[in-house]
C-alpha cells in the first residue's frame, strides 16, 4: 500500500468514481469514502475540469449543482510539479509498448504517481498499464 501522499491523502478518485457520487451521493462510493475515511480521498483539477465539462454539455442546472456540491466537499488537487516529470515519464514508456492511454487519465496517472496516491476508478484496465502506480476500483475490490 502506499505511503499517504500530499495533505494525508491515500486515494485520488476518477472521474467514473466521482461521477458515480455526483448521480449517487448515498451510494457505494459513499459509503467507501466513510470507510477508507474523508480526509484520505481527494480528487483532480482533470476530473474536476471532465466533470463540469459534462455539466456544461448538458445544460442542465441541477446536474451542475450536483457536481459542484459534491466539489466543494471533495478536496480538488492542482497539478503542480513533478507531476509534469512523471506524465513524461509514463507517456514515453507507455509510446514505447504502444500501448497509450487516454490524455486525461495520463495526467490522472502522473498526478497519482508522483503524489504516491492510489488511483481509484472503474478503468483499472488503462491505468493498469502505468508501471508502479496503485489503482483500485471501489465498485469492484479485489
Amino acid at each position: 500500500m502506499n505511503s499517504p501522499g500530499k495533505e494525508g491523502f491515500r486515494y485520488l478518485l476518477d472521474t467514473n468514481i466521482v461521477s458515480d457520487l455526483v448521480r449517487n451521493p448515498a451510494g457505494a462510493i459513499r459509503d467507501r469514502i466513510a470507510t477508507a475515511g474523508e480526509e484520505s480521498v481527494c480528487t483532480s483539477i482533470v476530473v474536476a475540469a471532465e466533470l463540469r465539462f459534462g455539466a456544461a454539455k448538458r445544460r442542465s442546472k441541477r446536474l451542475t449543482r450536483q457536481v459542484e456540491t459534491i466539489l466543494s466537499y471533495l478536496p480538488v488537487l492542482p497539478l503542480e510539479s513533478p507531476v509534469d516529470k512523471h506524465y513524461a515519464q509514463i507517456r514515453a514508456n507507455l509510446e514505447r509498448l504502444g500501448a497509450l492511454i487516454g490524455p486525461n487519465d495520463l495526467l490522472i496517472a502522473a498526478q497519482g504517481c508522483a503524489l504516491g496516491l492510489t488511483i481509484v476508478t472503474q478503468n483499472v484496465a488503462e491505468f493498469c498499464r502505468v508501471d508502479g502506480l496503485s489503482v483500485e476500483n471501489w465498485f469492484n475490490p479485489s
